[in-house]
């Protein structure tokens, strides 16, 4: 059995024609395997829907009650029997509910990775590595100049910024699933016992978090603060509120931008980002690069990202690769603010 006997590209994503389901697809099918909850992968509008608990949850958060026909919920490392294939999720590391899907067939096994990192991160489970014949590896940030370096430095540098302008106020741009509340966390690890504010678009995702038994310690909703009681404080809103009209209810405030991104110095230039803090939630060119090799695949397909830099590596080093082009994934920091403000409301 050849690889794309199990999986193959097609238009609408990643497709098992044995087993009769699509992994994250772009357009309405009617069987969906979802790795994870963020909106490029997870889109609404599928027959069946089957995903971890999390990620289940976390799309009726954002899409309400009849995102799917129907769900079900899987557990990692746990194998479910889908057609002539079968199917095991194991962790991505991405986010809460994150997983990678395994899909096997006569002794055949193909990994998608979907999104993932390979650090620690308080907020999910730790990536796992999955032995496999193909593995379909993401490349959002497939460049070597994309070396995150430490989250804990990162936030050491915001923390070490609050205390020196006790007049202005920290707007922390972060994605509302999974990023923001991974640096409420790192934040408490770094000792910072004083209330964070929020976005009022991550308000229910953070306390969903809290209640899969995440402490993230205090926090409020922005809104309920005056001008001068933000003075000297935090808050984490969508990067794309950092400019906008609500920003202007917060004292002279200094922006950072939690992304990977910043890594570029003209991207931080370009979002005019004051204090920029390199904390991503994707493998790094190093974390990428490891993960393959240690997989022990053969065969590597790479998605949605910087596909070609990871397509000349893998050849170089005597792998048979080929880049998948499928459109329509890595859109998340464009359409996170538009989904939120309209499905948890927006604060005024």
């Amino acid at each position: 059995m050849r690889p794309e006997d199990i999986l193959l590209p097609t238009p609408a994503g990643v497709y098992c024609k044995i087993g009769g389901f699509h992994i994250d697809p772009t357009q309405p099918v009617d069987k969906a395997v979802i790795t994870h909850g963020h909106s490029d992968h997870a889109r609404a509008g599928h027959g069946a829907v089957l995903a971890t608990q999390e990620t289940l949850d976390l799309m009726l958060l954002r899409y309400g009650a009849n995102f799917a026909a129907s769900t079900q919920a899987i557990r990692y490392g746990e194998t479910v029997t889908l057609g002539g294939s079968r199917v095991t999720f194991h962790p991505a590391g991405h986010v809460l509910g994150s997983a990678q899907i395994a899909v096997e067939a006569n002794g055949l096994r193909v990994v998608a990775s979907g999104d993932y990192k390979n650090v620690a991160d308080p907020t999910c489970v730790a990536f796992e590595l999955v032995r496999c014949d193909v593995f379909i590896t993401e490349a959002t940030f497939g460049l070597p100049i994309f070396r995150h370096g430490n989250a804990e430095a990162e936030i050491a540098k915001l923390l070490r910024s609050v205390p020196l302008f006790p007049d202005r106020a920290h707007l922390v741009g972060a994605y509302s699933l999974g990023k923001a509340q991974r640096v409420i966390a790192l934040i408490r690890e770094a000792g910072y016992d004083q209330p964070i504010y929020l976005h009022g678009a991550m308000e229910k995702i953070t306390r969903y978090y809290e209640s899969r038994g995440i402490d993230l310690g205090r926090f409020e909703p922005a809104r309920a603060a005056n001008k001068a009681e933000l003075a000297g404080t935090i808050t984490l809103c969508p990067p794309s509120t950092l400019k906008d009209l609500w920003s202007r209810r917060f004292p002279d405030p200094v922006t950072c931008l939690a992304s990977g991104w910043m890594r570029v110095r003209a991207r931080a230039r370009q979002h005019q980002v004051e204090l920029p803090l390199v904390i991503s939630d994707h493998a790094d060119w190093d974390g990428l690069t490891a993960t393959i090799a240690a997989t022990g695949a053969s065969d590597i397909w790479v998605t949605h990202g910087q596909e070609e830099a990871l397509v000349h590596w893998s050849v170089t080093r005597g792998l048979q690769v080929q880049p998948l082009d499928i459109l329509g994934y890595g859109e998340e920091d464009e359409t996170d603010g538009a989904i939120q403000n309209a499905n948890l409301g927006r604060m005024s």
